[in-house]
């Protein structure tokens, strides 16, 4: 759980008090409004001018940004893939985890809740966008964080696979009782999550209100 007190950053955000408490929230906002910002300050990317973020009780400044990073994992907007085949970027996340490497089985199970229909063995280099995306998700989702913050991940799907992908993540997060902040411009995204919805605009948090 993440709480924030008096946090700005720059002249982008400005939020006096504010606690994610909720298992899932959706945080919707037209685009420069500082959504991004706001996760990469949640991951310790970004240090905030002012104020302080706690996480579970624990200040920010008090918790190494690699271990925070393996408790608090991040899904970007720009999938960042390694050389090798998809199973070899899967483990790669189980590692930084300092993880033992995932069974095959398990693997493959994760390929399904994202939706990638691919061999282990297939390598990376002719993954289209979107496969890229649902892969990065899926290595994620083995690293099996506590807390899990996504930008835009369904950005580069179609409608059908973005609704299901997002319903396999709401279910794994509750049925492992983990913690989702995700940030979308998709109006099909945030209509599954209508009672955990977060509008940022002009750096400030508006609470159940979607633009």
């Amino acid at each position: 759980m993440f709480k924030l007190e008096q946090v700005r950053y720059k002249t982008i955000l400005d939020i006096p008090n504010f606690t994610f408490d909720r298992q899932i929230t959706c945080i919707v906002g037209p685009s420069g409004s500082g959504k991004t910002t706001l996760l990469r300050l949640l991951n310790k990317m970004y240090l905030p001018t002012a104020g302080n973020i706690f996480y579970n009780k624990t200040s920010l400044t008090e918790i190494d940004a690699v271990k925070l990073r393996r408790k608090v994992v991040m899904l970007g907007q720009t999938p960042i893939l390694y050389p090798g085949t998809i199973e070899d970027n899967l483990q790669i996340g189980r590692r930084f985890s300092e993880d033992e490497d995932a069974p095959r089985n398990l693997l493959q199970g994760a390929l399904e809740k994202v939706g990638l229909p691919k061999s282990l063995s297939d390598s990376c280099n002719k993954l289209s966008g979107g496969e890229k995306q649902r892969l990065c998700m899926a290595r994620i989702l083995l690293m099996d964080a506590e807390t899990y913050l996504m930008d835009e991940p369904s950005a580069a799907l179609d409608p059908e696979m973005e609704y299901q992908m997002t319903k396999n993540l709401a279910e794994f997060v509750r049925e492992k009782g983990r913690q989702l902040i995700l940030i979308t411009h998709s109006n099909q995204v945030s209509s599954m999550f209508p009672e955990d919805i977060v509008t940022l605009e002009s750096g400030k948090i508006k609470e159940g209100e979607s633009l």
